[in-house]
């Protein structure tokens, strides 16, 4: 799992009040469309690394996935 990817994890673990506000930030400070940043956190879920890095988010939204 690289440093970009770790990053990704942190930012996803925020909460915001709305999801505009969600999506203005992944936008802005990932430099990502909220699809894509979808996409990317989706492809973490099943990595261990990701797992071990943030247990709670990841189980959080393997849950949500279905998974």
């Amino acid at each position: 799992m690289t440093d970009d990817d770790r990053a990704l994890l942190d930012f996803a673990a925020r909460t915001y009040r709305d999801r505009s506000t969600h999506a203005e930030a992944v936008r802005t400070e990932l430099g990502l469309s909220v699809t894509r940043y979808w996409q990317r956190v989706a492809s973490l879920l099943d990595d261990p690394e990701a797992l071990a890095h943030a247990p709670t988010l990841v189980n959080r939204l393997r849950r949500l996935a279905g998974r």
